[in-house]
């Protein structure tokens, strides 16, 4: 059993990005030609890791992803994180979102089965700014053959506020991919059996954010 994954954080609609018009134009264009690409590729699965957005959307902001989430037609998880946080009046909790959606609103972590897959997906979503170690005492326990996390988080700084991920956590996890988000550039590790894996943003928020990025397809 193989599955074929679209893994997409940081996309961060609706920035500001005052005087760069084309900059606009092209953040704007971002969910519709990832749902392109996830029909292009016939994925099974998206994982979208955090900070769709870049603080309060807007009602374009809100239709635009909708109607790119309902186009994938795959199921599509995503894990709120520092800019899109979960709280009261959330868009993640007042929006309705197509049927093929889960959202993981709880600041704690939380499992979703997928038998037509054979996988078990985790999540927990940013409820502030700032989050603590989500992964700290985490040990995935499914029964099915693949175990998959999905969160936003900082695996290169122990002292991030931002959800800290240590190279022990990700040994001890217990999971077979871990998509993450937060890092505008490009990453990965492997730690024991588990790969993790931050493509970055698939646009930088403005000339200086340089680098390797994008989306990653992965194929278990």
């Amino acid at each position: 059993c193989m599955i074929k994954i679209l893994h997409s954080p940081d996309w961060h609609l609706d920035a500001p990005l005052q005087g760069k018009e084309e900059l606009k134009k092209a953040l704007a264009s971002v969910p519709g030609k990832l749902a392109m690409l996830c029909k292009e590729e016939n994925c099974d699965l998206v994982l979208l890791s955090g900070d769709l957005f870049d603080g309060a959307p807007t009602a374009e902001g809100i239709a635009s992803l909708k109607k790119a989430l309902a186009q994938m037609e795959v199921p599509v998880f995503i894990t709120p994180g520092n800019h899109d946080f979960v709280a009261a009046g959330s868009i993640w909790l007042t929006e309705v979102w197509p049927d093929n959606v889960h959202i993981f609103t709880e600041n704690q972590v939380k499992s979703q089965v997928l038998e037509g897959l054979d996988c078990t997906i985790y999540g927990a979503a940013f409820t502030s700014m700032d989050c603590s170690a989500l992964l700290e005492g985490f040990r995935a326990s499914h029964t099915t053959r693949y175990g998959i996390g999905i969160f936003h988080g900082d695996p290169t700084m122990v002292s991030s506020p931002y959800n800290p991920i240590t190279q022990g956590q990700i040994r001890q996890s217990g999971l077979d991919y871990l998509a993450l988000g937060h890092i505008h550039k490009a990453g990965s590790l492997q730690c024991g059996d588990t790969f993790c894996l931050w493509p970055g943003c698939p646009m930088g928020r403005g000339y200086d954010e340089t680098g390797e990025k994008g989306v990653y397809l992965v194929e278990l």
